[in-house]
């Protein structure tokens, strides 16, 4: 059982490593998003040897708020995901369908990614996602879907705050998904237009029910707490949570209940890799590269206005969101945010926004950091300032620094 690092968003990245060790988590998935730390190998190395904890997942910048982390390139950002994997001894990369804007990265998207899964031991594990809505709106945001079952991939990840947030019958898109079920990012969600990522069993999906399948069939993936902490009023709040969390998935993968007649899960093979493509093991064979992750901010008056970009290009200028996908669409799976006027929970399907979900108007674009002091940003950064297990000071790790020299001037 890991922690996504996404779930303790607005703390950072050094700082799931030490809730995770102190609450007793087996390991953590790592969002990459808009902290240093997440993006840097040897940061993240010497956090999971500081803490003993190791790194189990990788969660692709697959959300607007990472459009430009690790290039502006898909391809590169799966390839950089993959690489950055295998140097952590992770077994999982996680990916998001394309946008739909993504015209190009969309079209080559199921044979680029049985392309890549043939060149390493990683599992490239497609998400399940959801359409955005807006009132009575819906936006088909994904390519070639939203539900990944309906494209042929080697292996899925099935998030279930998605899963309500898309009005889908989680036991079945399990059945359809059978032993290539690869990954699980459990969150509870009560079918809301918001990507709510709840703490399993406070919303109406069948979290403890998926937990027994997974146990009666031996499941050897992992299963990762992703859930939206942003509202935790304290940091003792946010650790209750997620100790809860942790608390109710080993109690329901320890003890494995009888499958539901009604929704089985029938193991199948993997499939063949579709038609004129299909894993390659040349490690030479460069994966197709074209179109820059982005997407219009469905801040928008109304789904219906949202209008995609007609070329596969970038469009100008940022709609990011403030955080990872457990608070966004926590693609911190897209960034958490917050609109004047009320907050977002983990992402709003009027947007892609988990570590953490989008969603904000340009002009509230913040740092993570804004509004901490001095002292707390560089905590924040630099990880924990105590000196953890056995005494040993906690690594230094890279980021902006605070209370620099003013350029040409004295401290």
């Amino acid at each position: 059982m890991a922690l996504s690092t996404a779930s303790v968003y607005p703390e950072s990245t050094a700082a799931a490593f030490e809730i995770a060790a102190r609450l007793g988590y087996d390991g953590v998935e790592v969002m990459v998003w808009t902290d240093p730390v997440s993006q840097d190998v040897e940061a993240l190395r010497r956090l999971s040897d500081f803490h003993g904890l190791p790194i189990l997942a990788v969660h692709a910048p697959c959300l607007l708020i990472t459009q430009r982390v690790w290039s502006t390139d898909p391809w590169v950002k799966l390839q950089r995901a993959r690489a950055a994997a295998e140097r952590l001894g992770a077994s999982t990369v996680v990916v998001h369908p394309p946008f739909r804007w993504q015209r190009a990265y969309a079209r080559e998207f199921v044979r680029g990614v049985w392309r890549m899964a043939g060149e390493t031991d990683v599992r490239f594990a497609v998400e399940n996602m959801y359409p955005w809505r807006y009132r009575d709106r819906e936006m088909l945001a994904y390519a070639p879907d939203w539900d990944p079952t309906n494209d042929d991939y080697r292996h899925f990840t099935i998030d279930l705050s998605h899963t309500a947030t898309s009005r889908s019958d989680t036991l079945a898109m399990v059945e359809r998904m059978g032993d290539r079920l690869g990954h699980v990012h459990l969150a509870d969600g009560h079918g809301s237009n918001k990507d709510e990522h709840l703490v399993p069993g406070r919303g109406s999906q069948p979290c403890a029910e998926l937990l027994g399948l997974l146990a009666a069939r031996g499941f050897d993936g992992h299963v990762v707490v992703e859930v939206n902490t942003r509202r935790a009023m304290s940091s003792a709040e946010r650790e209750a949570d997620l100790a809860e969390a942790l608390a109710f998935t080993r109690l329901h993968l320890a003890a494995p209940s009888p499958a539901d007649p009604a929704h089985s899960v029938q193991l199948v093979r993997p499939a063949a890799p579709p038609s004129g493509g299909g894993p390659e093991t040349s490690r030479s064979a460069a994966s197709p590269v074209d179109a820059p992750e982005s997407g219009p901010s469905a801040d928008a008056p109304g789904a219906d206005a949202v209008a995609a970009p007609s070329s596969d290009r970038e469009p100008s200028g940022d709609r990011a969101e403030a955080g990872p996908e457990a608070g966004s669409e926590t693609d911190p799976e897209a960034g958490p945010g917050e609109r004047a006027g009320h907050r977002l929970d983990k992402g709003s399907t009027e947007g892609p926004g988990t570590a953490p979900d989008e969603g904000r108007d340009a002009d509230e674009e913040r740092h993570p950091d804004e509004g901490r002091d001095a002292g707390d940003r560089r905590d924040a950064v630099d990880g924990p300032r105590d000196h953890g297990p056995r005494g040993r000071r906690a690594p230094r790790l890279p980021g902006r620094r605070a209370g620099r020299a003013r350029r040409g001037g004295k401290r």
